[in-house]
């Protein structure tokens, strides 16, 4: 049975109607499981956590969306699509968030309803997107890495970052914005999704 981690984006949560079109989309017909865990909201736990489930998990293919985007390019060795990746999140939640609490888009496992954006978390942030790995990337790294990108995203824009590290070849300009709605998961992403896991 095929298997697919995904990772949501900032303020969200693994039960977030992605991950759930997902499963609808994949499970009944082809078998495959989604698994989409709650990220920790601190980077310096996140990354920990992300990797131990995906060495649990051993997924046949990472898909993470926006802020899950940005942590599914870490993830170098595994098959993976990166959809509106941001990769510049200290940046983002300076200029948008700093000192706000955010409400959680999604329920939480634990409950949790909210959380602020500090000057540490933003720290921690700065410090991941040194580890971004968009530099000296190998002929290998390019064979693993899928970049999907709305036309029309209005919150982040990382184009030119993902081309300048992988190339044409795997990078794809879609219609619809920076969300990934369920029009464009069918028209776009479950093609791709298909014949990376040869369904």
């Amino acid at each position: 049975m095929k298997k697919i981690v995904y990772l949501h984006g900032f303020s969200s949560a693994g039960s977030t109607g992605t991950a759930t079109n997902l499963r609808n989309h994949l499970y009944a017909d082809y078998g495959v499981t989604v698994v989409s865990p709650d990220i920790p909201v601190s980077p310096a736990e996140a990354v920990p956590f992300i990797k131990k489930v995906i060495e649990e998990e051993k997924p046949d293919l990472i898909i993470g969306t926006s802020m899950g985007g940005m942590y599914t390019e870490l993830l170098h060795g595994h098959l993976r699509i990166c959809v509106n990746p941001s990769f510049h999140m200290a940046r983002l939640l300076t200029f948008k968030h700093l000192g706000k609490n955010v409400e959680f888009q999604n329920k939480r496992a634990d409950g949790q309803k909210q959380f602020k954006v500090d000057k540490k978390m933003v720290a921690e942030f700065k410090e991941i997107e040194t580890k971004l790995t968009l530099k000296n990337i190998t002929p290998e790294d390019k064979k693993l890495i899928w970049g999907v990108f709305g036309k029309d995203d209005p919150t982040v824009n990382c184009q030119a970052e993902f081309k300048k590290a992988y190339g044409n070849e795997h990078f794809r300009i879609i219609e619809g914005e920076h969300s990934l709605t369920d029009a464009m998961m069918k028209r776009d992403l479950l093609p791709l999704i298909k014949q990376l896991l040869e369904l």
